[in-house]
């Protein structure tokens, strides 16, 4: 199977698991044609064929409940109860049980393709050491999840910078196309009590985001409470990737598994039920993109938190872990740089082909 192939036969998959939104498929398919960077955002799906045969040995590493598609742009934050930010993973859809490899090296060959398309600065070698460092570091300690009060300030920094200002945040929400699709009765019901205030008079708008998502059906519900915003979204789930390249049947979501188990600090305004995702959107309460972030930002330090956080993930497969920390402690060299960097000459390869067959698709 090359990336033409893979893609016309995960999209059929992904027709039979829910009502896919094409005018947002079209969107990914031009995504993808960009660069280097947003073409594996896009492709977890190619990513999953490929990572056993360019590494089979880390395939077949212990495995922990991975959260897949771990790109460095896979990184948010949030309110918590007590009303603190925190940061962390901030996407959970391809959840999976699968060798704790997987998610470094994805991580890993993302900073490098960030690097290669010029949203990061460092070399490729410091980053892999930074992400492998912090992981590291984490696993010794039995993780910390990164709450932005009196610690992190530099983190909480990058976080709330003016490119993440409310203004602009509520301008673009108002300015979403109304949504004219039917949800289910269910999912509606999960929208309007999540509301503050409810009863309250709200807006259906339709959402378009992320890349490897884009396709699925997302639904926002934006209202004015007390003078002011507040949104929340409702997005469909599938199974994740792993059961269309295995041919699968599996249709068991590990989202909220490991969003329970993992070391984090929760977000109380995410909930999933019935193959949906329901969750608060706020200026301070979305993924973060490395173009949001401000031009002066310590990238060593931000990747080795990177590298923590995925820790934090793993420690939830506490069964796992012991072996994990034994199989990671026999790891020398640099190992995740090679891995990143041969996953990053793949991940070229396949983009150099979707490119090319994209613009003969135009020009036809």
């Amino acid at each position: 199977m090359d990336i033409l192939e893979a893609t016309a036969d995960f999209e059929k998959w992904l027709a039979r698991q829910l009502t896919p939104d094409r005018t947002a498929l079209e969107l990914k398919h031009a995504h993808m044609a960009e660069a280097a960077f947003p073409f594996l955002r896009a492709t977890f799906y190619r990513w999953v064929q490929l990572w056993p045969e360019v590494c089979p040995e880390l395939a077949g590493a212990p495995r922990v409940l991975a959260v897949g598609d771990l790109p460095v742009e896979n990184f948010g934050t949030w309110r918590d109860t007590e009303g603190r930010l925190i940061w962390g993973v901030n996407d959970l859809d391809e959840v999976w049980p699968g060798a704790y490899t997987l998610d470094l090296v994805r991580l890993t060959t993302s900073a490098h393709l960030a690097i290669r398309d010029e949203h990061l600065s460092l070399p490729p070698r410091k980053a892999s050491e930074a992400i492998e460092e912090g992981y590291r570091d984490a696993l010794a300690v039995g993780g910390k999840p990164f709450v932005l009060a009196e610690h992190h300030r530099w983190l909480r920094l990058l976080a709330t910078s003016k490119l993440r200002d409310p203004v602009r945040f509520w301008e673009r929400i108002k300015g979403l196309p109304a949504y004219k699709g039917t949800i289910p009765d269910e999912v509606r019901k999960m929208m309007e009590s999540a509301l503050p205030g409810f009863p309250v008079p709200y807006q259906l708008k339709k959402r378009v985001a992320g890349l490897g998502s884009l396709g699925q059906a997302r639904v926002l519900a934006l209202a004015s409470w007390q003078g002011a915003y507040v949104a929340r979204e409702a997005k469909a789930l599938r199974p994740s990737v792993p059961v269309w390249a295995t041919r699968g049947t599996a249709s068991e979501l590990y989202c909220e598994a490991l969003n329970q188990s993992a070391v984090r600090v929760q977000d109380p305004f995410v909930h999933f039920r019935g193959g949906w995702l329901v969750r608060r959107l706020a200026p301070y309460c979305c993924r973060i993109e490395l173009s949001s972030l401000p031009e002066q930002r310590d990238e060593e330090k931000l990747l080795f938190s990177m590298g923590w956080e995925t820790a934090n993930m793993h420690i939830g497969s506490r069964q796992a872990i012991t072996d994990v920390r034994r199989d990671l402690g026999a790891r020398r060299g640099r190992w995740l740089h090679k891995a990143a960097k041969a996953m990053a000459a793949a991940t070229l390869r396949e983009w150099e082909s979707w490119r090319r067959a994209w613009k003969r698709a135009q020009k036809s």
